[in-house]
């Protein structure tokens, strides 16, 4: 069960039914081909069509401040999220959400990567409906930390409106019959600053409402398992 507070102080309770990645979800999709382009030489399979949606085992979707990983080879990526309360667009709500996933895993599958890894959502959230008339203009920002004796540092910044807009993503569950209560979407990412370490120690996403200044975050730390014996 995931526990959403709203800017009233009110919570809503969201128990995750369906939930799904959107991949290769920039707005400019030219610059998308040439992003695939790129994962390609990198040996990332191409997707069969964009955007895509990579449905996710529904109890990835965690509020938490510590992803455990099986190697150094995984990072999240900043993103939004849409959480389904009800059966209708007025019962929808908007978080920040980090997407964290097997960069190892990926080369032989995005969907499995997506899969290997939570995708940690924040605690607060906004109405859809409240912000919809300038969601494009909400910026989205992520840092890195690499050990305790460096500060934070900047990986990702952008809007909202660098992404397949949340009513595109909406129109998608509804053609799907998933436009219900705990359907969660998270957006797909946008690009990373280049020369930044992504496989970090840490990972922090901040989502602002220039128009208010609200913000909403989640952050965590990573941990590695024990090595296997076998």
């Amino acid at each position: 069960m995931l526990t959403f507070t709203l800017p009233d102080g009110s919570s809503v309770a969201v128990e995750p039914q369906v939930v799904c990645n959107a991949g290769y979800a920039g707005r400019d999709q030219a610059a998308v081909a040439s992003h695939i382009a790129e994962l390609a030489e990198l040996g990332v399979p191409a997707p069969a069509v964009t955007p895509s949606l990579y449905p996710i085992s529904p109890y990835l979707a965690q509020q938490t401040d510590e992803v455990v990983v099986q190697h150094g080879r995984t990072s999240g990526e900043a993103e939004w999220a849409l959480i389904v309360t009800g059966d209708t667009r007025d019962d929808v709500l908007l978080t920040v959400a980090c997407d964290h996933t097997d960069r190892e895993l990926e080369v032989h599958g995005v969907a499995w990567s997506k899969n290997a890894s939570p995708d940690v959502l924040g605690t607060a959230a906004w109405r859809l409906s409240d912000v919809a008339d300038h969601i494009d203009d909400i910026t989205l920002s992520a840092w890195v930390g690499h050990g305790s004796d460096t500060a934070d540092t900047l990986i990702q910044s952008g809007t909202l409106g660098d992404l397949l807009s949340p009513n595109y993503w909406l129109d998608v569950l509804a053609e799907r019959k998933l436009l219900r209560e705990g359907t969660i979407v998270i957006s797909g990412t946008i690009p990373m600053v280049e020369g930044i370490d992504q496989f970090a120690d840490s990972w922090r996403v901040a989502m602002t409402d220039e128009a208010t200044g609200a913000t909403i975050e989640c952050g965590y730390r990573v941990a590695r398992m024990p090595e296997p014996i076998g």
